[in-house]
């Protein structure tokens, strides 16, 4: 099963509960919620104030992504304000198990990321720890970024590893996405697209979020012919 992350990065401020509440009611299971802290990317978004203030509005599963140095000082304030799951870079952190271990003792499902220079096997040994792994597929730190093609060989390689160790891990792809590469990003092996400017710009948010539900539906179809069940 596929599943939708719109990133409330790109959303309107003035009319956040709104929008989200569009966003649940158009079938988009997960919230993306980039945490960034202006060091360990060049931008500052929000922080856990925002995300108690919008936890009530929605009871989608919110998907908390920490662009920020030494993540495991927050983690359980952010559990406490309302995050389902919480991922974060390798690169800001020196010891990824011990950070694995503190979102899991909060309560949280884990996830582990790298910019899109790391090389993928550093995340490797601690694939059996987490739920999700996220590509980044953009530089991590603005929004409205195109696409990086390079990804979708990052996202084979990385569903193939995961395949072969049979590891229940999710792939989610972070960065670029829209109508236009959704279905290239599911046949790579993602499983989780978070979209931002493509949920929330240009036309209405539930007709933007009928393109990659359609996407979904069709893989869903093929992965169900292919093995008889879905991923």
């Amino acid at each position: 099963m596929y599943i939708l992350a719109p990133s409330v990065l790109a959303a309107d401020f003035n009319i956040l509960g709104k929008q989200i509440k569009e966003t649940e009611k158009a079938g988009a299971e997960y919230l993306h919620i980039d945490v960034m802290d202006g060091i360990f990317v060049p931008s500052i978004s929000f922080g856990m104030p925002m995300i108690s203030s919008i936890r009530a509005a929605s009871s989608q599963f919110f998907d908390v992504h920490l662009m920020i140095t030494q993540p495991q000082r927050y983690i359980r304030e952010f559990v406490r304000c309302g995050a389902d799951g919480i991922t974060f870079h390798l690169e800001a952190v020196e010891d990824a198990g011990q950070v694995i271990r503190e979102i899991h003792r909060a309560g949280a499902k884990a996830g582990i990321s790298i910019k899109p220079g790391t090389a993928l096997e550093e995340i490797y040994p601690y694939l059996p720890e987490v739920e999700l792994a996220l590509v980044m597929s953009v530089e991590p730190g603005f929004g409205g970024q195109p696409f990086m093609p390079e990804a979708y060989g990052r996202i084979a390689q990385l569903r193939s590893y995961i395949d072969q160790h049979h590891l229940p891990v999710k792939i989610e792809v972070d960065g670029g996405l829209g109508k236009k590469n959704v279905r290239e990003v599911l046949g790579a092996g993602a499983d989780i697209c978070v979209a931002g400017s493509a949920v929330f710009k240009k036309r209405s948010i539930s007709d933007n979020i009928s393109h990659f539900m359609a996407a979904f539906q069709e893989y869903e179809k093929k992965n169900m012919k292919s093995d008889g069940k879905d991923r």
